[in-house]
């Protein structure tokens, strides 16, 4: 085989050529990252009881999805956390061999058959399921140098155009936002002025939900009529309060001399964010942080540039005074890596010339 080649020189530098072009198309369509994909499937499933303790949490919530969840195909182990926020979270590890999406859709059916036995609040708020999203890419840090744009704000603007924006690019499994504010309407009851008039935080609570509700007020003059009807009118109905003015007017109770207890007879109301309970700085002032992750098939370089490219186009269009700063990106030894690796072979190339 070595004699045929030496005897046809133009032949094989033909097919030398042939193998490098080969090589050089091939390149770009390599899978590129930090580490090789080795983690087995994870499938979390996180639930929300408002209001209770760590404990009210486990035994009404955690226990009763992880006895319904324990019997599902091919799960390893499960891990859960349930904290005094109200929050319990369930994380489910899979063989390496099992399908991803079927043990999604396996969760999800063995959790209908705990609804029964949740609290109804749970049932209100909902239960998540979420397949492992892969790893993160890259993380920002968003500040202000304008001091009426809050974190607040900021958080509000991130949430709405710039965490959509991204999860919209290709290769991107989901935007995680740190330091997250969502607003949210907060009222502060006073006990003693409660207790004068007869209430308590159960009543508001009660009263909260029968009033600020979403109805269908229907029509005037929608048939059928006696037929001297010429038009039909549409009612149009208070709903969902969204002013603290309006949930400070709320009637609590009717006082017997004709009058009302109103809302903000007992305390305040005020818009706030709906926690406060975590806070982020970044260099050294507050913002909002968010982290990008990739999915697990997708290439770490590729999304990191679409994301750039797209912070690029969307700060053109920030609030006046916000600013935003890459806080790390893992692609960035993958690039110096890759750097290396090209150096290495014209360094190789040359070599071989050479010799």
């Amino acid at each position: 085989m070595i004699e045929f080649f030496l005897r046809r020189p133009i032949f094989a530098a033909v097919c030398s050529m042939i193998i490098v072009l080969a090589g050089l198309v091939s390149i770009p369509t390599l899978p590129i990252a930090q580490f090789p994909k080795v983690a087995p499937p994870v499938v979390t499933v996180s639930a929300t009881y408002t209001g209770a303790s760590a404990q009210a949490v486990e035994s009404s919530v955690t226990i009763p999805l992880e006895n319904a969840i324990n019997g599902v195909q091919g799960l390893r182990y499960i891990t859960s956390q349930s904290s005094n926020n109200g929050s319990s979270v369930i994380t489910c590890t899979f063989d390496l061999e099992r399908d991803l999406d079927a043990a999604t859709n396996d969760v999800q059916n063995a959790i209908q058959s705990a609804q029964g036995v949740l609290p109804n609040e749970v049932k209100l708020t909902g239960i998540s399921v979420a397949k492992n999203a892969g790893s993160f890419v890259l993380g920002m840090g968003f500040t202000s140098s304008n001091s009426a744009l809050t974190p607040l704000k900021m958080s509000n603007y991130v949430d709405l155009y710039v965490k959509n924006e991204i999860k919209r690019l290709k290769g991107v499994s989901d935007v995680v936002i740190f330091g997250e504010r969502k607003y949210a309407m907060r009222l502060w009851l006073d006990p003693k002025k409660l207790a004068d008039n007869g209430l308590a935080a159960t009543d508001v609570a009660a009263i909260l939900e029968d009033q600020n509700v979403q109805v269908a007020a229907g029509a005037i003059g929608a048939p059928p009529t006696n037929g001297h009807q010429p038009y039909q009118y549409s009612i149009r109905a208070l709903g969902r309060l969204t002013t603290p003015e309006q949930f400070g007017a709320l009637i609590l109770r009717a006082t017997p001399d004709g009058g009302h207890v109103l809302l903000r007879d007992v305390g305040r109301v005020e818009l706030g964010a709906q926690d406060y309970s975590s806070d982020l700085k970044f260099n050294g002032r507050s913002s909002i942080g968010i982290g990008v992750l990739a999915l697990p098939t997708s290439n770490a370089l590729d999304v990191s540039r679409e994301v750039r490219a797209a912070m690029e186009r969307r700060a053109q269009k920030f609030p006046a005074g916000m600013n935003y700063d890459i806080a790390f990106d893992v692609t960035t030894f993958v690039n110096e890596s890759i750097h290396e690796v090209v150096v290495t072979l014209f360094v190789a190339i040359l070599l071989v010339v050479v010799v």
